[in-house]
This record gives C-alpha cells, structure tokens and sequence, in this order.
C-alpha cells in the first residue's frame, strides 16, 4: 500500500524531525502563547511557526541546490542547512 515512496531510514528522519520540531513548537506555543513575534534582519515580523517554515523552505532550496550543482555528498549542505535553521531562529 506504501510501495508508491521510498520509505527508507533517512527519509523517516526526515520526516520525525518535522513533526518532532512542530511538536516542540506546540508545547512551546501552550507555555507562552503569542508565538514570540518580533522583527528580524529580513524586515518582517516572524512568530516561531514563521521561522520554522522559513529555514524548512530554505532547507529544501539548499539541498536541491547542491544536487544540481555539485550532487554527492550531502554531508556538507546538512551543514550549511544547520548553520541556516540557527540563522533563521536567532535572526530572522
């Protein structure tokens, strides 16, 4: 029935690690309502939910960057996107 995708380990990480950080969003959501909005380096003002989907969106623009550019490894774009999700939740 789930033949229609490759459910392989690294693709289950992928998705547990989505839903592990909306979850974490939730419960940080619960504890102090309001999504901490504030204005950052990009001139908009971003709730948490915000940037968890900016630095997701330009997760994937990096990775499929470095696919089309240079293809394997892919050690060194999950790199670049860790350093980008820090970005995104201490600036933007």
């Amino acid at each position: 029935m789930l033949s229609w995708m490759a459910w392989t380990w690294p693709t289950a990480f992928v998705f547990i690690g989505i839903f592990s950080a909306m979850g974490v969003l939730t419960a940080l959501e619960i504890r102090s309502p309001g999504g901490a909005e504030r204005k950052g380096v990009l001139g908009l003002v971003t709730t948490r939910g915000d940037r968890l989907f900016i630095s997701l969106l330009g997760t994937v623009y990096i990775m499929l960057a470095w696919l089309g550019f240079l293809g394997m490894p892919l050690w060194w774009p999950l790199g670049i996107c860790i350093a980008w999700i820090i970005f995104c939740f201490w600036k933007v």
